[in-house]
């Protein structure tokens, strides 16, 4: 358990330093209309965002670890003080000095993640059905088909509207890593790959995964980082807790319920908070970008 705690703390620090580099990223780029998949193009082309997606993808992969051994409800709400990270480091390397409520709302964030690290206790093994990891996969391909809707409103609405689906779709990713089958371990995990990719969870992790990527960077191009960031952080944390309290049987050590339920209030609400620091990125792009980012 404490393996796993560490590792959710570090996927945070990762997305937290990621979140930044390719927030510049996607404003410096060429903004598209509707969902373009040429958006992914153009912005791999830019050495912040090749930087933030490969912390991305080393903190989803410690992630995916820390989903092994520690319930959906503990992970989330972890893995959203990343906002925090972005805030600090906003502060350390773009001069953009934190203010009053904005140490408040670190305090808050580390209160709430203190309170929910005390009550977490080690997953159990749940049984779950075909139908529900077909869930997963119906649940992701039923967020692709909204994104394209979406991805049609302008301006701050469509910046608030593609983050909630993008923090949706990053909950979609991982509920379907909590379920995946095998137990992914490295002494087991080739004899794992059959059973692994006949499963739909994993395409459920894929999909969404795509899904969200796409429409978190387009969000950033609809309006400002907070504007895109808040709703992600809400729907990434809230929806899959509920999955997990309701369908995997997550819960906290006994007689901790509420701790539980108030560190994860204090945690999700103090980075929503903190969230408006993402702005950083709007208002500096250039200290971050420098020449090597593409226009």
């Amino acid at each position: 358990m404490i393996a796993g705690l560490l590792g959710a703390f570090a996927a945070a620090v990762c997305y937290g330093v990621a979140s930044v580099l390719q927030a510049v990223a996607a404003r410096r780029t060429e903004t598209v209309e509707g969902l373009d998949p040429r958006l992914a193009i153009r912005l791999f082309r830019s050495w912040p965002y090749l930087l933030g997606t490969g912390l991305d993808a080393f903190a989803f992969l410690l992630s995916i670890a820390a989903l092994r051994s520690l319930p959906l409800f503990v992970v989330q709400s972890i893995v959203a003080s990343f906002l925090a990270v972005t805030a600090v480091l906003g502060a350390i390397f773009l001069h953009m000095p934190l203010n009053r409520s904005d140490w408040i709302a670190l305090l808050v964030v580390l209160t709430g993640l203190v309170l929910v690290g005390l009550s977490a206790a080690e997953d159990r093994a749940v049984s779950v059905s075909e139908a529900e990891r077909w869930g997963v996969l119906v649940a992701a391909v039923v967020l692709g088909v909204l994104a394209v809707p979406l991805a049609q409103i302008k301006g701050p609405p469509g910046a608030a509207a593609l983050g909630a689906l993008a923090g949706l779709a990053f909950g979609a990713v991982a509920v379907a890593a909590r379920v995946l089958p095998g137990s992914l371990h490295l002494d087991t995990f080739f004899s794992d790959l059959g059973t692994l990719f006949t499963d739909p969870s994993i395409y459920a992790l894929l999909l969404a995964g795509g899904v969200a990527l796409l429409t978190y960077s387009t969000a950033l191009q609809r309006g400002s980082v907070t504007q895109a960031t808040a709703p992600l952080v809400v729907g990434e944390t809230v929806a899959p807790a509920l999955v997990g309290l309701l369908m995997l049987g997550d819960m906290p050590r006994p007689g901790w319920g509420w701790v539980a339920t108030l560190g994860f209030i204090l945690a999700v609400g103090g980075a929503i908070s903190l969230s408006r620091n993402g702005d950083l990125a709007q208002h500096e792009p250039q200290r971050l970008a420098g020449e090597g980012a593409d226009a």
